[in-house]
């Protein structure tokens, strides 16, 4: 879909790209699940390119993720970070996550053929877990090096009752030694993840690239209803009780109240009445609410804007209702001189930087934690992704990898 661009790194990241896309556990279409056997396989792709790329050494860690490390002007200097997942949802598209592991190999090549090193080394990472379709888990393979990953983490089971630690062994990998894959903080300088937008913005304000400034925190309830069933033919409008009447208009008020602010989401995504029947005043109405915002403090806001008024929904139509908390997870914001040094490395190309929050979570959360975090966002077709539809041009891709090249060659450590 996109100019072809001969010898352009965005044109030998497509390729790599292209050539990933065939590790597939569905054939058809890009499936590849943490630890399954088209995963295992692009271990092996990715670590082949790694070394075709000039990095000077690549290992595989005991959770699977690929690393391949770039010396800078002398060994064992602390290293910037360039990564993002190789692991997909099932059915998914060629560029999440992927794109970032290539971009990173692709800024290794471009110094490699130009002999250019600096006071600090770079490594490539190629994580493996950061969609937890296959396992109920939560960024295992980037919260292992952050240091934040739990043991109990490790006992999470797929469908087929195989834990991780299971699946782990039986390819080879030793979970015993997950606590030695912490990273000490010394030893790194920054993470910078490069990942499609995963949404509409850049494409409807025609922009390649944009800055994340932060990766939303999110809210999640579950909310019942309780009203009174009735026949549908006997009981008057006027007394009714209705549930799925009172659900709905708290739907509703929740949708108002996530547009009145631009950085906020707020979705009810799943929306049940019972008994179900076409003759029966439903009874009772069970819906989700997903709350997400780049700052806590205006996620709880509106959290706290949302319940008063389904509170009061429920009270004027006579209704009981039921808040049930699932899960809350902080707001993670980007560092400042990530944001800045990106900003610049745009601004270099004669193009205004467009910073925007992350609503999707990313493996740079998980990074955060241990070093100072940055991401570059690329533009999408229709923000479509998480589907065989994802898509993006060659020509963005080269743009993204021109200027993270360019931040890579302007990077200042923080003292």
């Amino acid at each position: 879909m996109s100019e072809h661009l001969p010898n352009s790194l965005g044109a030998r990241a497509f390729q790599r790209l292209e050539a990933l896309r065939a590790y597939t556990d569905e054939p058809g279409k890009i499936t590849r699940l943490y630890l399954s056997p088209s995963h295992l396989q692009s271990i092996d792709f990715i670590v082949d390119e790694m070394r075709k790329a000039g990095c000077d050494s690549v290992y595989v860690d005991e959770l699977g993720t690929v690393v391949g490390r770039y010396e800078g002007k002398t060994k064992d200097l602390p290293a910037l970070l360039i990564g993002s997942h190789i692991d997909t949802v099932v059915d998914g598209g060629a560029y999440d996550g992927a794109l970032g592991v290539i971009a990173g190999i692709g800024v290794v090549e471009a110094l490699h053929q130009r002999r250019e090193r600096f006071d600090f080394a770079i490594e490539v990472l190629g994580f493996g877990d950061e969609e937890n379709v296959r396992f109920p888990a939560n960024l295992t393979s980037s919260r292992a090096l952050a240091g934040t990953l739990d043991e109990a983490a490790l006992d999470a089971r797929d469908e087929q009752g195989i834990s991780i630690r299971e699946a782990l062994i039986a390819n080879g990998f030793d979970p015993s030694k997950m606590k030695s894959l912490k990273r000490d903080p010394k030893s790194v300088i920054g993470y910078i993840e490069m990942h499609i937008e995963q949404g509409p913005v850049l494409e409807a304000e025609n922009l390649s690239v944009g800055v994340v400034t932060a990766i939303n925190g999110a809210t999640r309830w579950a909310l019942t209803v309780k009203g009174e069933p009735g026949h549908a033919g006997t009981v008057p409008m006027n007394m009714r009780h209705d549930a799925l009447t009172a659900a709905s208009e708290m739907a509703l008020a929740i949708e108002r109240i996530g547009r009145s602010h631009e950085t906020v989401v707020a979705t009810v995504g799943r929306f049940q009445a019972y008994p179900g029947a076409v003759n029966v005043v439903p009874g009772e109405t069970r819906f989700s609410l997903d709350t997400r915002a780049p700052d806590d403090g205006l996620r709880e806001k509106i959290v706290a804007m949302i319940e008063a008024e389904c509170k009061a929904i429920a009270a004027r139509r006579d209704v009981s209702l039921r808040i049930d908390p699932l899960s809350s997870a902080k707001a993670t914001p980007m560092a400042s001189h990530m944001i800045a040094g990106l900003s610049e490395a745009i601004s270099r190309r004669q193009v205004t930087p467009r910073l925007l929050p992350s609503g999707a979570g990313h493996d740079a959360m998980a990074m955060a934690e241990l070093c100072p975090a940055g991401m570059l966002f690329v533009r999408c077709k229709g923000g479509i992704s998480h589907s065989p539809l994802e898509s993006m041009t060659e020509a963005d891709c080269d743009v993204a990898l021109e200027i993270l090249l360019d931040f890579v060659r302007h990077y200042k450590i923080e003292t």
